[in-house]
C-alpha cells in the first residue's frame, strides 16, 4: 500500500488541477475576505493628505539657489540671478510706467539703452553682431470688441546674431515693460524684462554659435492693450523674418507654458529637450483660449497678425498683488527667477540653433498634448497620437474590466447576470458619486453667496479643503457606501462589490475619455492617466489571482494610485493658485466661488476617484463619512468668523477701481445741457461695495443698472471694462473734479458728399495720452468709413453701436485728426445723425488729484487697491 493521503489531495487528483485551483482560490479569498479594523481608516485618509503636504507643496514650490556674480566664473555659460535682480530693483525703483508718461517713454528707455550698450561692450564681436534701435510706432486694430488706435508708441528692438549666420530666419523673444497705472510691475513685467537682458547677455558673451539670429523685442505698450507688439509684427522690418517666438510675462515666479503652436509641435519638442525646469500644462491653454481667464497676452498678436508660431510661458507666482502698487521686487525670490532664466536661456539657445527654422511650415502638423510630472519631467505627443492613445486605452480598459468580471463569476460559480446587473448598479452609483462630487460644493457656493460670504477662503485658500474638497469626497464615496453597508445582493462578496466598484469607476472615465477626444479636447489626457494606472494594477491583479482573494487587490490598486494622486493633486494644486488670486476680479455677475468648487471637485475626483472608494475595506466607513462632515463643519464655522474675512492689507486686497470725473453733456446746437462730477467706481468683485462702507461715506451711491441705455455709454468715461457699465456705481460730489489739463475736440469740417446722402466729419482731438471715443449713428443713419481699422464696420451683424474706440500715444502728443463718413436715408444733415462721447483719461502717476479727491481716496480701507485717476466725458450731437 502507498503512503497515507489526506482529503484534500485526493479530491484535487480526482476533480483536476484547474478546479483544484479554483478551491485554493476560494479559500484563500475565505481567510482574506474579512474588512481590516475601522481605527485604519483614519489613517488611510490621513495618508494622502500626508502625501500631499509631504510632496506636492514641496516640489510645487522647489526652484534652484539664485547663482550669485560671484559664482560666474565657476559656472560660464549660466544664468545669474543676481545680476538680473540688479535689473529688476532698477526698474521697479521707477514706480509705474504708463504707456504716454515720462517714465516708460524717456526713463526706461534710457536705462534700457545702457544696458544693452554693457552687453555690447561685453560681447565677443569676433563672434556676434548686435544691432539696437528704438522704434517708435503708429497703427490701429480690432481687439475684444474695441478698436485700439494709437501713435509713438516705442519699442525697444535688439538683434543678435553670429557673423557666419546666413540664415533669415529669426526667434523673436517678447516682453513689456510698461505697467498698469499705479502699479511698479515687478512681476509684470520687470522680471521677464531682467530675464531677457541676461539671457541676451550670456548669448553674447558665450563661445557657442548659434545658427538663427535672435530679435529681442522690449516692447513699450503692453497694457494699454498689446499696441507695442501690434506695432512691431505688423509694421518692423524685421518681423516678416521672425519664424518662431518665446513670449514672457505674468505676475512673475515659475513661469508656466500654457500655448504653444499652434500646429507646430517642434517646438514642444525643443522644449523637452532643453527646459531643466519644465512647468506646462495643456489644460491650462485650453482654459486660457476659451476665455476663462480676465488676461490676455502678446502672444494673440503674433499669433494672429503675424502668424508667428511659439510658446507663451507666464509667471503665475503674486496673483493677489497684480496689476497693484505692491507689486514690487520684495515679491520676487531670487530662486524663482534663476528658474526662469535657466529655461529661458536653454530653449533660446535650443531654438536658435533648430533646422526646423529655416523652414517651419513643414512641420506645421497639428495641435500638442503636453504637461509636466510633478516638475519632474515633460511629456508632449501630437495630438493625433493622443487620440489614439485615449481610444486604445479606453476600449482596453473596457475589455479588461469584462475580463474581470468574467473570472469572478468564474471563481464564484454564479450566474453571468449577477455579476452584469452588480456592474450595472455600481456603474449608476459611480455616475451618482460624480454628480455629488460635483454638486455638493456648488451647493456650498450657493449657500454661502445667498449669505453675502462669498471669496472666504481668498485669504486663507487652505479653507476650501474644508468648504469644497471635504464636501467632493464624501459626495464620491457616499452612494457607494450606503449601497455596500445595506448589501443587497449577498451572493457577491464585499470585496467583489468593492472592486466592481473601481471597476465601474474606470469605465465611467473611460466613457469620458472617448467623449472629450470625440469634442476635440486635449484635456481628455487627464482621464488617461487615471485609466493607465488602474489597467496596470488590474492587469498585475488579474495575472497574479489576487483579485479573487479577498482585499489583497487592493494594495495592487492603492500603490497604483500614488502617480495619479500626485499628478492630478500638483496640477489643479496649480490651478487654485493661479485662480483664487484672479476671482477677485471676474467681477460682480460671477459667483467666483463655483469656480474654485469646480477646480476642487474635479481635483477630487480625478486624484481619489479610485483610492476614496477604498475606505470600504474597513469597519465603520460611515463612521469616516462622519468625521469627513465633522471636518466640513470645523471649516465652516471658521470660515463665517473673522479669519473668513476676505481680504488683507498689502497682500490679499480688494480691488477698486475709480475715477474722478467730470462731465458735460451739448446738444446739437452746440449748448452745454448739463454739467456735473462724481466718482465712478468700477467694482471688480462679488462683494461689490459692500466693505467700503464700513470706513467710506457712500451717501447717494446708486448702480447704473438697465437705465443708463437712455444715455451713451451711461453717460460715463469707461476704460475698456465697458461691457459690464450697468454693474458700475456712480457717486456725484457737488464740487467740480479739477482736471490738469482739458481733452478737447473740435470739429474741423462737415461735407455733404457728392451723392448727397453720405457726409463727411473731420475733427481733431487733443488732450492726455489715453483716450476714448465712442459713436452711436441715429436713426436712419449709418456709419460707413472711419480713420480707424476698419473691422467694427465691416461686420455690424457683430459689433452694434455704441462703437468704442480707444486712443492712445507715447512718445508723439500730436493732436489726433480723424474722420468718419456716414450716410443718411433723407439725406438730411442738418438734423442730428450721430452721437459722439469722448472721454479724457489722465492716468500717469504724475498727474495731481484735487484735493476733495484725495481726501475721498484717503478713506479706502486698508485692505483696497485702487487703480484710480481723473477723468473726462463729454457728449456731442451733430
Amino acid at each position: 500500500m502507498g503512503a497515507p493521503t489526506d482529503g484534500k489531495t485526493i479530491q484535487a487528483t480526482s476533480i483536476g488541477s484547474d478546479s483544484a485551483n479554483l478551491i485554493i482560490e476560494l479559500e484563500g479569498r475565505e481567510r482574506a475576505a474579512k474588512q481590516f479594523p475601522w481605527y485604519y481608516g483614519p489613517t488611510y485618509l490621513l495618508f494622502w493628505v500626508g502625501l500631499f503636504f509631504a510632496v506636492v507643496i514641496p516640489l510645487f514650490q522647489a526652484v534652484p539657489t539664485a547663482l550669485k556674480i560671484a559664482e560666474e566664473s565657476a559656472s560660464p555659460g549660466k544664468f545669474v540671478a543676481e545680476r538680473a535682480q540688479g535689473i529688476l530693483l532698477s526698474i521697479s525703483q521707477m514706480g509705474p510706467r504708463v504707456v504716454g508718461d515720462h517714465v516708460n517713454e524717456v526713463t526706461i528707455v534710457e536705462y534700457m539703452l545702457a544696458e544693452i550698450a554693457k552687453v555690447r561692450s561685453a560681447m565677443r564681436d569676433d563672434l556676434f553682431d548686435l544691432e539696437c534701435e528704438v522704434q517708435r510706432v503708429s497703427g490701429s486694430y480690432l481687439h475684444n470688441g474695441l478698436v485700439n488706435h494709437y501713435q509713438g508708441v516705442q519699442n525697444v528692438i535688439v538683434k543678435l546674431s553670429t557673423r557666419t549666420s546666413n540664415s533669415s530666419s529669426y526667434l523673436l523673444v517678447n516682453s513689456h515693460y510698461d505697467t498698469k497705472p499705479g502699479s511698479p510691475g515687478a512681476g509684470d513685467d520687470a522680471y521677464m524684462v531682467a530675464v531677457m537682458l541676461e539671457v541676451l547677455r550670456q548669448m553674447a558673451i558665450s563661445a557657442d554659435l548659434f545658427l538663427h539670429p535672435i530679435v529681442f523685442l522690449f516692447n513699450g505698450g503692453e497694457e494699454q492693450p498689446m499696441l507695442g507688439s501690434h506695432g512691431f509684427i505688423t509694421q518692423h522690418r524685421w518681423s516678416a523674418n521672425c519664424k518662431a517666438l518665446i513670449n514672457l510675462d505674468g505676475s512673475g515666479g515659475r513661469e508656466l507654458l500654457f500655448q504653444g503652436g499652434p500646429n507646430h509641435p517642434w517646438l514642444m519638442e525643443h522644449y523637452k529637450k532643453s527646459i531643466p525646469h519644465p512647468f506646462a500644462t495643456t489644460t491650462g491653454e485650453e482654459i486660457f483660449q476659451a476665455g476663462l481667464i480676465p488676461s490676455d497676452t502678446d502672444f494673440r498678436i503674433f499669433r494672429d497678425f503675424g502668424v508667428v508660431p511659439g510658446l507663451d510661458m507666464a509667471g503665475i507666482y503674486n496673483g493677489f498683488v497684480y496689476h497693484t502698487e505692491f507689486d514690487r521686487y520684495t515679491v520676487i525670490s531670487g530662486g524663482a527667477l534663476q528658474s526662469t532664466g535657466d529655461n529661458v536661456l536653454a530653449l533660446v539657445q535650443s531654438i536658435s540653433n533648430a533646422h526646423e527654422m529655416y523652414d517651419t511650415e513643414p512641420y506645421s502638423e497639428g495641435h500638442s498634448v503636453f504637461f509636466d510630472f510633478i516638475g519632474l519631467f515633460f511629456v508632449f505627443y501630437k495630438e493625433s497620437t493622443g487620440v489614439v492613445l485615449n481610444i486604445c486605452f479606453s476600449i482596453g480598459a473596457m475589455l479588461l474590466v469584462c475580463l474581470s468580471l468574467w473570472r469572478m463569476r468564474k471563481v464564484s460559480g454564479h450566474a453571468v447576470g449577477t455579476f452584469a446587473g452588480a456592474f450595472g448598479v455600481q456603474f449608476l452609483l459611480a455616475l451618482a458619486g460624480f454628480v455629488l462630487a460635483l454638486a455638493l460644493p456648488l451647493i456650498m457656493c450657493v449657500l454661502y453667496d445667498a449669505g453675502d460670504r462669498t471669496l472666504t477662503y481668498f485669504s486663507n485658500s487652505w479653507l476650501v479643503i474644508g468648504l469644497f474638497i471635504c464636501p467632493s469626497v464624501i459626495g464620491l464615496i457616499l452612494p457607494l457606501t450606503l449601497y455596500l453597508t445595506l448589501r443587497p445582493n449577498e451572493k457577491i462578496t464585499h470585496a467583489y462589490h468593492l472592486q466592481i466598484a473601481g471597476h465601474a469607476y474606470c469605465v465611467l472615465l473611460a466613457v469620458l475619455c472617448l467623449v472629450t477626444t470625440a469634442l476635440s479636447i486635449r484635456s481628455a489626457y487627464l482621464f488617461l492617466i487615471s485609466i493607465v494606472f488602474y489597467v496596470g494594477a488590474l492587469i498585475i491583479n488579474l495575472v497574479t489571482r489576487l483579485h479573487c482573494r479577498g482585499y489583497y487587490w487592493s494594495f495592487v490598486l492603492g500603490a497604483s494610485q500614488l502617480m495619479p494622486f500626485l499628478y492630478h493633486a500638483y496640477l489643479f494644486h496649480m490651478f487654485i493658485v493661479i485662480l483664487i488670486p484672479m476671482v477677485g476680479r471676474f467681477g460682480v455677475t460671477t459667483n467666483p466661488d463655483t469656480i474654485i468648487a469646480v477646480l476642487c471637485a474635479f481635483g477630487t475626483i480625478l486624484s481619489l476617484s479610485f483610492a476614496a472608494p477604498l475606505i470600504n475595506m474597513f469597519r465603520r466607513p460611515k463612521s469616516m463619512l462622519g468625521g469627513l462632515a465633522l471636518a466640513m463643519f470645523v471649516f465652516c464655522m471658521i470660515s463665517v468668523s473673522d479669519v473668513g474675512f476676505p481680504y488683507r492689507p498689502k497682500t490679499n486686497v480688494m480691488r477698486v477701481d475709480m475715477m474722478q470725473v467730470h462731465r458735460r453733456f451739448f446738444e446739437h446746437d452746440g449748448s452745454m445741457s448739463s454739467e456735473n462730477s462724481g466718482y465712478y467706481l468700477h467694482m471688480l468683485d462679488r462683494n461689490k461695495d459692500g466693505p467700503l462702507h464700513d470706513t467710506m461715506n457712500l451717501t447717494g451711491l446708486t448702480r447704473l443698472g438697465e437705465d443708463c441705455d437712455s444715455e451713451l455709454m451711461c453717460g460715463i468715461p469707461c476704460y475698456r471694462w465697458c461691457s459690464a457699465r450697468k454693474e458700475a456705481r456712480w457717486l456725484p460730489r457737488e464740487e467740480p473734479v479739477q482736471l490738469p489739463y482739458p481733452t478737447v475736440l473740435e470739429l474741423v469740417n462737415k461735407t455733404v458728399l457728392a451723392r448727397g446722402d453720405q457726409a463727411r466729419l473731420e475733427f481733431r482731438l487733443s488732450g492726455p495720452p489715453n483716450m476714448g471715443l465712442f459713436f452711436k449713428p441715429r436713426s436712419g443713419v449709418k456709419l460707413l468709413r472711419w480713420s480707424f481699422a476698419q473691422g467694427m464696420l465691416d461686420n455690424p451683424a457683430t459689433y452694434r453701436p455704441p462703437l468704442q474706440v480707444q486712443i492712445t500715444y507715447g512718445i508723439d502728443s500730436t493732436p489726433i485728426e480723424f474722420y468718419v463718413e456716414l450716410s443718411k436715408d433723407n439725406g438730411n444733415f442738418d438734423e442730428p445723425i450721430c452721437e459722439l462721447g469722448v472721454s479724457g483719461h489722465y492716468v500717469g502717476p504724475r498727474v495731481e488729484r484735487d484735493a476733495l479727491s484725495e481726501q475721498f481716496l484717503a478713506t479706502l480701507p486698508d485692505y483696497t487697491f485702487s487703480m484710480q485717476w481723473p477723468s473726462s466725458y463729454a457728449r456731442y450731437i451733430y
